[in-house]
């Protein structure tokens, strides 16, 4: 036998070992994933939640609640994500966040699901931990120099786009027949107080002392433009990343300036020595916990909500090289893992305990829709414009601007998650937490003197 019939006799065996089913073939069903279980995985965890469904209680440990919220948040991305036109324009986020509220609302989640997946969301707060790790991770990867001109250069065009978005909403708040006041106070003002926790219920309490009425009733009202503001901007920033593949040159694909790449800067002059090992990566993820609890410190000490006490510390102790780059890059592999493992299974939780879906029906009138869409698309158009006037890329900017419009943390997470640039969630920040505490703050004001 020549060397070359060996050889082929050697390849077709390797092929017919390939063409067996075990372990072959079943490796290739193992890698067939939804999300990111691998598909035998998620069909067992789905027999193992439909068991316990069934038996009428699900179990609380972290074990359950973790297969849970896999299971069912990848699910609804999954649909999103293969939903023709939708999903260019952001559809896992919208289906993931927006799907479970429905459901939950219709009663179709069993109530045991709903139940746990509340208690643990509420009791856990694993928003923040998700919000900690990206907020620092970004950071870290971010160089120096786009850190530095990206925070002062930001409140450009947000500032421009707010102004120009509460003109243009409530002119075209009147124009589909509602006050002045009314639209101004109740449904522009709310899009842009920075959420649910620390938009509308202070500005509820405001409204509420202000104008001598239950702050119940001030907070059913001023909900529902948040939330759907936020839908909008979710919309809308899918839709900005669609037009970036079609259109390169506006978008910096997550860098706000042209020119920087986004990676750390101290990299190259302080090489790391191999791979990063696990215990790296889990300093990185400690650091972005400790990193927090000195904002949730500073928030009882000073009264600085803790995101934003994190965001400034984070970028302090980047600046001032506090961190060595060898732990940069292990909070950015942290950053890396929530973006690809925990936003889904979140947008899940949030939709189930905090996203109430007859709330966001109560907004669905045409003067609503109309009013809010003009509102959300002015300050994005803006933040587009005004950006790219200052040497920004548009869209990164215009993406910025739409989490001023977001409902708060959990909007932010979506609309990025939409826009796929999760690493602009420290501006985003800014957008959100700074922006809803001047708009607040600035509209109680003007209210009161207005009453007076």
């Amino acid at each position: 036998m020549t060397s070359v019939e060996a050889a082929a006799g050697i390849a077709a065996q390797k092929t017919a070992e390939k063409e067996r089913f075990w372990p072959y073939g079943w490796w290739k069903i193992m890698d067939f994933r939804i999300g990111i279980i691998p598909l035998p995985a998620f069909l067992i965890l789905s027999g193992i939640i439909y068991y316990h469904v069934c038996a009428g209680k699900v179990p609380g440990e972290i074990t359950m609640i973790i297969a849970l919220l896999a299971v069912f948040g990848f699910t609804c991305a999954e649909i999103g994500k293969r939903t023709p036109v939708l999903k260019n324009i952001g559809a896992a986020a919208i289906f993931a966040t927006f799907i479970p509220s429905a459901l939950t609302y219709y009663h179709i989640i069993p109530v045991e699901v709903v139940k746990v997946t509340t208690d643990f969301t509420k009791q856990s707060q694993f928003l923040y931990l998700f919000i900690a790790c990206i907020i620092v991770g970004s950071i870290f990867g971010m160089d120096r120099q786009v850190l530095i001109k990206g925070f002062f250069k930001i409140f450009v065009p947000l500032a421009v786009g707010s102004v120009a978005a509460a003109i243009v909403g409530t002119l075209v708040g009147m124009l589909v027949g509602k006050t002045a006041y009314e639209t101004f106070f109740f449904l522009v003002v709310p899009i842009m107080a920075g959420g649910v926790g620390e938009g509308a219920i202070p500005l509820s309490i405001g409204y509420s002392e202000i104008l001598g009425l239950p702050q119940g009733e001030m907070f059913a009202t001023v909900l529902p433009p948040v939330m759907l503001g936020s839908l909008t901007a979710i919309l809308l920033s899918g839709t900005l990343n669609y037009i970036g593949k079609r259109y390169p040159h506006l978008t910096g694909e997550g860098r706000l300036q042209p020119g920087v790449e986004n990676e750390i800067s101290s990299a190259a002059a302080a090489p790391t020595t191999g791979p990063i090992d696990p215990a790296t990566v889990a300093a990185g993820g400690l650091i972005a916990i400790c990193l927090y609890l000195m904002g949730t410190l500073s928030h009882k000490l000073f009264g600085l909500p803790a995101p934003v006490a994190m965001l400034f510390i984070a970028v302090l102790f980047k600046l001032s090289n506090a961190i060595s780059p060898r732990l940069q890059e292990g909070g950015t592999v942290v950053y890396k893992f929530f973006q690809t493992a925990v936003t889904y299974p979140l947008l899940f939780a949030v939709g189930v305990s905090m996203t109430p879906w007859d709330k966001l029906m109560a907004a669905f009138t045409l003067p609503n829709l109309v009013t809010i869409f003009a509102t959300v698309a002015t300050l994005m158009g803006t933040g587009f414009l005004v950006g790219r006037r200052i040497g920004m890329y548009p869209i990164e900017a215009a993406i910025v601007n739409a989490c001023h419009s977001g409902q708060g943390g959990t909007g932010d997470v979506a609309i990025l998650t939409a826009a796929n640039r999760m690493v602009l969630m420290p501006f985003a920040q800014i957008a959100t937490r700074i922006g809803g505490a001047l708009t607040v703050t600035c509209t109680l004001i003007v209210l009161a003197k207005f009453i007076a």
